[in-house]
C-alpha cells in the first residue's frame, strides 16, 4: 500500500510515538507506536488501536468522546510487564491508527466512518486484532457491522459484559447506545442466541427486556449468578458455547458492569456490579481465545472520574485482555 487507507481517520499525536529501540522495561507509550509520519508497514503489526469519540449517540449526558484521548493519558503510567502473569506484552507489535473523524452534529455519518475504519482495519492488515477505545456503546454495532462486510460469510457471537442488555427499540431511540445488541439482531447479523451477556444485576433492566431477550434466545448471566457459580467459570462456558457455533466472537466491556464503587465514571454506574479484579480475569480468559478476533471499551466518561480511577481501570482492561491474547 503507498496510501494511508483511513481517510475516516484523525491520526494520533506525534506524543504517542515510540520513545525507545529497547523491548524491555518500557512504558506502554513507548510500546504502542503511531501511525502519524507515514504509511506504517502493516505487516509487523500484532495489534490495531483505534479511537471512536462518540457520545452524541448516548441516552444520558455522556462526555465518553473524551475517553480515547484519556486512556492515552493514563497508560503512560502502565508498564508493559505484568507481574501476575509473568507476561510482557513488548513481545506484540501495537499501533495507534488515531481517532474515527466526527461529525458535528450528524450521528449517521459518523456511524458510517466507523464502519468504514473497520473495513479498513479488516482490509489491509486483517492480520491484527483491533481494540477499540469508546466511545458510547452504540459503536459496537457500527465496527461488527463493519466486520460483516468484509467477512460477510461468517457467523458472528458476541461476548458482552454489561449491566445493561442494551436491546432498547431502535424505533423509539434511534441507533443510540442502549440499542447496539438489538441493532444487530434485527440486522440479522448476530442471531440472538449467540449473544452471552455476563453482568446484568439489580434494578437496572426493564422485564420488557428481559421478555425480547428471552423470545430471541439472548443467553445472559446475572453477576448474582455469576458470582455463586464463579466468574471465571461463567466467562469460560459462555465463550466455549460461542466457540461451537460461531466464527468470530466480538467481545464488548461496557465499563458500567463496574460496581460505582471501581467506576464512578460511567455514565450509568450503579451499585452491585463486578470488582476490578474480576473483569481483568474475564478479559484475560477470552483474550485468549482464538475466536475473539475484536474487542471494544466503552462507555466511560473522564469528566465524572475520580483520581483517575476508572480510566485507568479501561486501560488495565485492554491491557489484560492482549496479556490473554499472548497466551494464545
Amino acid at each position: 500500500m503507498t496510501n494511508y487507507p483511513y481517510p475516516m481517520l484523525v491520526r494520533p499525536s506525534m506524543i504517542w510515538t515510540k520513545q525507545s529501540d529497547e523491548t524491555f522495561d518500557l512504558k506502554v507509550h513507548q510500546w504502542i507506536e503511531n501511525a502519524c509520519d507515514s504509511v506504517p508497514n502493516w505487516d509487523k503489526y500484532d495489534v490495531t488501536i483505534l479511537g471512536v469519540p462518540l457520545s452524541k449517540s448516548s441516552i444520558s449526558t455522556s462526555a465518553a468522546s473524551e475517553n480515547p484521548e484519556a486512556m492515552r493519558q493514563a497508560w503512560k503510567s502502565f508498564t508493559t510487564y505484568n507481574i501476575d502473569e509473568d507476561i510482557d506484552l513488548a513481545v506484540l507489535k501495537a499501533i495507534d491508527i488515531g481517532d474515527v473523524k466526527q461529525h458535528t452534529t450528524d450521528i449517521h455519518e459518523t456511524h458510517q466512518n466507523i464502519k468504514e475504519a473497520m473495513v479498513a482495519m479488516r482490509t489491509y492488515h486483517p492480520h491484527t486484532i483491533p481494540v477499540s477505545m469508546g466511545g458510547d456503546h452504540s459503536i459496537t454495532a457500527m465496527l461488527i457491522k463493519g466486520w460483516k462486510q468484509v467477512h460477510h460469510e461468517e457467523t458472528i457471537g458476541v461476548l458482552q459484559l454489561d449491566t445493561h442488555f442494551d436491546l432498547r427499540s431502535l424505533s423509539e431511540l434511534g441507533p443510540a447506545n442502549g440499542t447496539p445488541i438489538r441493532h444487530l439482531i434485527e440486522s440479522g447479523i448476530v442471531k440472538g442466541k449467540n449473544v452471552h451477556n455476563i453482568g446484568l444485576h439489580g434494578f437496572f433492566n426493564s422485564k420488557e427486556l428481559k421478555d425480547y431477550a428471552d423470545e430471541h434466545n439472548v443467553n445472559y448471566t446475572t453477576m448474582k449468578r455469576a458470582r455463586k457459580e464463579g466468574g471465571g467459570r461463567v466467562i469460560t462456558q459462555a465463550l466455549d458455547q460461542l466457540d461451537k457455533e460461531v466464527d468470530t466472537i466480538y467481545l464488548t466491556v461496557d465499563m458500567d458492569v463496574l460496581d460505582i464503587s471501581h467506576n464512578p465514571a460511567a455514565p450509568a454506574a450503579t451499585p452491585g456490579g463486578m470488582f476490578t479484579d474480576e473483569l481483568f480475569e474475564a478479559v484475560q480468559i477470552a483474550g485468549a481465545r482464538s475466536k475473539v478476533k475484536a474487542m471494544d471499551i466503552v462507555c466511560l466518561d473522564p469528566r465524572k472520574d475520580v483520581r483517575g480511577m476508572a480510566v485507568k481501570s479501561a486501560v488495565h482492561v485492554m491491557l489484560s485482555f492482549l496479556i490473554g491474547y499472548c497466551k494464545r
